[in-house]
């Protein structure tokens, strides 16, 4: 196997895990440029962890939607699955615990992966006796192979990434879930012009999060790789437009 963390921690093998064979030379991925530059404050350094890794800091930062956004990607696994759930980056808060305990009641267990060694040590330690493998990948070039999840979840990642990583990651999102299964997205959407969150946050995005106005300028859909047919896209608005959630059944 080529992850270093599924040969620290094992995997199951009635879940059929199927990793891309690259040879024993495998070399973990290295972080971002732009996540250093950009991101570092909020997700590399120890401080940044110790701060926003708190239930109430993020339901803060999600204008109290929190909850509501997480309750939103389990109704997307609402029946027994025959495959393994991916969380694709690490999530501050509550998130992935919940996420854990459902796939778990529905019979399978969640991967987790992140390219920042730091947040995959903070998860592991939240983390503890929730069943969760955990994987040391980049989301632009995961090392599953095709079709190895039932349900893939990528939960407020795509707007902290520049548009070729964003169009790189929701492919590989879609091609580690197997037919039959979905593609689950939730991130930033420019809210209706009667939410006053839309004059605030505009300039709170554009200072620090710079990446985040391409999902206001064009919806998470029109990322989507070209020739999906529309009747396979499910998309919901949440919070006066500030939030979308997409589902693209595979």
């Amino acid at each position: 196997m080529n992850d270093e963390s599924v040969t620290a921690l094992g995997v199951d093998p009635c879940e059929g895990l199927g990793l891309v064979d690259t040879g024993t030379g495998w070399i973990p991925p290295s972080i971002p440029a732009y996540c250093e530059e950009t991101y570092w404050w909020a997700y590399l350094h120890p401080r940044s962890v110790w701060l926003f890794e708190r239930e109430w800091v993020v339901n803060l930062i999600l204008w109290g939607n929190m909850q509501r956004l997480t309750d939103a990607v389990l109704d997307e696994l609402a029946e027994p699955l025959s495959a393994p759930v991916l969380q694709v980056a690490c999530v501050y808060g509550d998130f992935s615990r919940r996420l854990a305990q459902h796939t778990r009641q529905l019979g399978r267990r969640l991967h987790l992966v992140d390219v920042a060694p730091i947040q995959l040590e903070n998860a592991r330690r939240k983390l503890a006796g929730q069943e969760v493998i955990f994987h040391h990948q980049d989301s632009t070039c995961l090392q599953f192979a095709g079709g190895t999840f039932e349900r893939t979840v990528v939960f407020f990642l795509l707007h902290e990434q520049p548009a070729e990583a964003r169009r790189e990651s929701i492919a590989e999102a879609l091609r580690v879930t197997r037919r039959g299964g979905k593609a689950v997205f939730v991130d930033y959407h420019q809210p209706h012009r009667t939410n006053p969150l839309r004059y605030f946050m505009h300039p709170v995005l554009k200072t620090l999060e710079p990446f985040a106005h391409d999902l206001w300028q064009r919806d998470l859909v029109q990322w989507l790789p070209p020739g999906i047919a529309p009747d396979r896209i499910h998309s919901q608005l949440y919070a006066g437009g500030l939030y979308q959630k997409v589902v693209v059944d595979c």
